[in-house]
């Protein structure tokens, strides 16, 4: 066989997220978890969108198998027109690496690296040279406002700056889709605001956002809001009024 096929190839037409009659079961015990119940979604290119509901509602889980953390128990996902229950674990590890971002509320920073190195490890991962992947790690540490901060430790840095590495490190393979998992629900509230004005300066760039929240205010910040209820969509409707934009210290 020849090497392996590029991660998802593009199609000529379509939307970026295509999710039909999509359930999740959980067998706990002797007991069955209908954490997704038959979810149909489409996402299309450059959306910004918001994913709310209720502890237990779903939510959590639509994002991992957006994200191909996790697979669903039946029907379809597709990812630019390509099906993903199709993918063996190497093609969805590089999926995940080359075509998502993923912001967590943790951050998920090594502790004894510096903000450069955190930055480029999912070039890494891409087998990117050494060159280019501190090149594009410095790139995304200035659009995140951290140009000063490169060689700090995640100890050394405030928790919005340390949100901020995040972010960078979630932009640096140039992925099609940005997935924010309460990206500010570990900040206090001025830090939070600054953190929704880069995301919105990311969706401007060009990149599909999807965040997961539980707080309004937050939500507010998307074009479009999908409310989840015990594993089915209860609403999806674009937003009549958003939060105003708040200028960014670190704006492109």
């Amino acid at each position: 066989m020849s090497g392996p096929s590029p991660a998802v190839p593009a199609p000529s037409e379509g939307e970026l997220i295509q999710i039909r009659d999509v359930r999740k079961i959980y067998v706990m015990g002797v007991a069955e978890v209908h954490a997704l119940d038959g979810v149909s979604i489409e996402i299309g290119r450059g959306e910004y969108v918001a994913v709310m509901g209720p502890s237990g509602s779903g939510k959590s889980t639509l994002m991992n198998v957006i994200g191909c953390l996790d697979t669903p128990t039946s029907g379809s996902y597709k990812l630019r027109g390509t099906e993903i229950r199709d993918r063996d674990d190497d093609e969805l590890a590089r999926i995940r690496n080359q075509e998502i971002g993923f912001i967590f509320q943790t951050f998920n920073l090594l502790p004894r690296a510096d903000a450069l190195h955190n930055v480029e490890l999912p070039l890494i991962y891409s087998g990117v040279p050494s060159k280019e992947r501190r090149e594009r790690a410095r790139e995304m540490l200035e659009l995140t406002g951290l140009a000063d901060r490169m060689h700090h430790r995640p100890n050394e840095l405030s928790g919005g700056q340390r949100q901020r590495v995040a972010i960078a490190r979630a932009l640096v393979n140039r992925p099609s889709i940005v997935l924010a998992d309460e990206p500010t629900g570990n900040l206090d509230s001025k830090t939070g605001v600054e953190i929704m004005a880069l995301l919105a300066n990311i969706h401007a760039r060009g990149n599909t956002v999807i965040l997961v929240t539980h707080e309004e205010d937050i939500a507010a910040h998307a074009r479009r809001v999908v409310r989840l209820r015990d594993g089915l969509i209860e609403s999806d409707r674009p937003q009549t009024s958003r939060a105003p934009a708040v200028p960014s210290a670190a704006a492109p």
